[in-house]
């Protein structure tokens, strides 16, 4: 039988880079449930303590949460706060996410994790995102491609925020059965739009999105 391989970590480099110019406080940044059709969008922080050679070991195994399964995100999820020096939580909902749009809600949401950060933790020097240029407090920000495989601070936030808004979404299942929260976490898909047809939207729906403006007619 061949020998499995060891799962993939996202690399710590950039941390490092900036660790080594002076940046002590580095707060990776993600969001999960930007493109559903139900339910808030989330974001985590994540400051992982600077100069700690046992980071790489210590989250083994944290990747971009797209590419693990559910039982993988929920293990790491566990580890990965015991790790940091600080790390906060943050969500937006579908009534902030139809008022402001769906960027400034994901912002808000980002600007809600870094606040819950804070708590006890040190003030951001850098902030490393996702593909998004944002500014927070005229905070210096590296926007990174694919940074929730590039970035071990972003691709731990990724796994918090994954796993908040699944567990989030199981909870609207059970307040909203008939849609599917649960199998779809609020995603477009041919059940959920079934379900639309079937029932019309709910509180959790984003009545801003065009599936949704679509359904209320």
């Amino acid at each position: 039988m061949p020998r499995s391989l060891p799962p993939k970590t996202a690399s710590l480099a950039c941390e490092l880079a900036l660790w080594s110019e002076g940046c002590r406080a580095v707060y990776g940044l993600d969001e999960a449930g930007r493109g559903a059709w139900a339910g808030p969008v989330v974001a985590a922080a994540v400051c992982l303590p600077c100069g700690d050679e046992r980071l790489s070991e210590a989250l083994r195994g944290v990747n971009d949460s797209k590419q693990l399964s559910p039982a993988a995100r929920e293990r790491l999820s566990a580890v990965i706060p015991g790790a940091c020096a600080a790390w906060g939580v943050g969500e937006a909902s579908a009534a902030e996410i139809d008022a402001l749009g769906i960027l400034p809600a994901t912002q808000l949401a980002m600007r809600r994790a870094l606040d819950a950060a804070a708590v006890g933790g040190p003030p951001p020097d850098h902030l490393l995102l996702d593909a998004m240029r944002w500014n927070w407090n005229n905070t210096p920000i590296t926007p990174l491609i694919h940074g929730d495989a590039r970035s071990l601070s972003i691709a731990a936030a990724s796994i918090l925020a994954k796993v908040h808004r699944d567990r989030l979404m199981i909870a609207l299942d059970d307040a909203h059965p008939g849609y599917g929260f649960a199998a779809h976490k609020g995603y477009g898909t041919a059940a959920h739009q079934r379900a639309l047809t079937q029932h019309g939207p709910c509180h959790a729906h984003r009545r801003s999105f065009a599936p949704l403006r679509a359904a209320l007619w």
